[in-house]
């Protein structure tokens, strides 16, 4: 470690490289990337084999080394560039730390992830935080106020910090998808059944000698309809998409028959995979299987492979369909129209769950959106744990007749 020290401090005069970059990694690591002193010596190698002489080469040199996964290339984007903002850090080898995040006119194009807000300003306080932590508790009454669990049920996912983010992740881990019961083609015995069953009644009499007829009566069994989820991974739901197969991964441990999907450019099935009780290993299997995570979207294709090679296997005992995406399609809405409707066609009931509807004033614009509209059952938000919440109360009751309630949104296409 000393001697990496010694020939990255060598590599310009003055500079405290390796301090910067052991910094820089504790701040992804705050933010949930798993990076530990190895990796530090790692990017510290691998900057003096590539030099310092281009801001790009430095960029990919460290995404290298700290990024192993699709979802951690966000947060590693953010915290580079606030981090490394200084221009003329690469002449001067960050010979100070820079990470201050309220710098008069830094870039304010893209919202900063709180995690990352959260990782670089580490456990500095300024001196009015102090002062404010020196005086005595007040208690306040709660009455008509929010408690920080009603807080979070309504927090968007997308501005959480890392420990929301990791306090959501327990809660979508308790929770459960009690979906209703419908009945089976199969019969099962029951006195007060309205069908009378032919061959038990026949047993019966013969057993009885032929005399009387006691007649036996049966009701179809009840059973849960398998749950098929088909969730977009494209670049415009990563945020998401990282918390819904958390969700995903609960359903898929608490019940049987769930059958989960990941499209972006191409269909995935990674039904096997959340199958595995560890959630990280779970995940850390979605990623590699998913070669098109953060990518584009084609929905119209997805579903046009899922429609051929998987629907007649998993959308059977009318299943219920769960399409989580945000309409975003690359090719415009092209073939997606027929796809979508020969999906709800297959399924007992199809759920959309898009992200966006968390605006107030959203409308259904884009072509791709306009073409899924008038095949679903149901348009449901999906941003939140509230969300999630009142999604699993939808579905432990019976279902509502197909499109009703969907004539808000019908109204739109018009």
């Amino acid at each position: 470690m000393e001697n990496a020290r010694n020939r990255a401090d060598e590599a310009l005069p003055g500079g405290k490289l390796l301090a910067n970059i052991m910094h820089f990694a504790r701040a992804l690591r705050a933010a949930g990337l798993p990076i530990g002193p190895g990796r530090v010596i790692e990017a510290v190698r691998a900057v003096e084999c590539t030099g310092m002489d281009n801001r790009g080469d430095f960029y990919w040199t460290l995404h290298s080394v700290f990024v192993n996964r699709r979802d951690q290339r966000e947060l590693f984007d953010q915290a580079f560039h606030v981090f490394w903002r200084n221009p003329r850090i690469l002449e001067r080898m960050m010979s100070m730390l820079l990470p201050q995040l309220d710098i008069p006119g830094a870039e304010q194009g893209q919202e900063l992830s709180k995690r990352v807000a959260d990782a670089l300003r580490g456990n500095q306080a300024s001196d009015a935080e102090r002062e404010i932590e020196k005086e005595p508790e007040i208690t306040v009454d709660a009455v008509m106020t929010y408690s920080d669990r009603e807080l979070l049920q309504k927090m968007d996912f997308e501005t959480m910090s890392a420990a929301e983010i990791a306090e959501a992740k327990k809660r979508i881990r308790s929770m459960r998808l009690p979906i209703a019961e419908v009945p089976t083609r199969r019969h099962a015995p029951d006195r007060a059944g309205a069908r009378i069953d032919m061959r038990a009644t026949l047993r019966a009499t013969l057993r009885a000698g032929g005399g009387d007829i006691p007649l036996k009566r049966s009701e179809p069994r009840r059973r849960h309809p398998p749950l098929v989820i088909l969730c977009d991974i494209s670049g415009s739901m990563s945020r998401y998409s990282r918390m819904l197969l958390h969700f995903m991964h609960a359903v898929t441990n608490d019940r049987d028959r769930v059958f989960s999907f990941l499209f972006g450019t191409h269909l995935t099935n990674v039904t096997r995979h959340l199958r595995q009780r560890d959630v990280d290993v779970a995940l850390e299997r979605c990623g590699e299987a998913a070669g098109d995570w953060s990518g584009g979207t084609r929905i119209g294709q997805s579903l046009k492979d899922f429609n051929r090679q998987w629907a007649r296997r998993v959308l059977g005992q009318g299943a219920l369909v769960l399409f989580i995406s945000d309409g975003l399609d690359r090719d415009a809405g092209e073939g997606l129209a027929d796809e979508i409707e020969r999906l709800h066609k297959s399924c007992r009931r199809l759920i959309w769950l898009n992200p966006l509807l968390r605006y107030q004033g959203f409308e259904p614009r884009s072509l791709g959106m306009r073409a899924i509209l008038p095949h679903v059952d149901e348009f449901r938000p999906v941003h939140n744990l509230e969300s999630l919440a009142s999604l699993a109360a939808a579905l432990s009751n019976p279902a509502p007749r197909r499109g009703e309630g969907m004539e808000k949104w019908q109204a739109t296409l018009h």
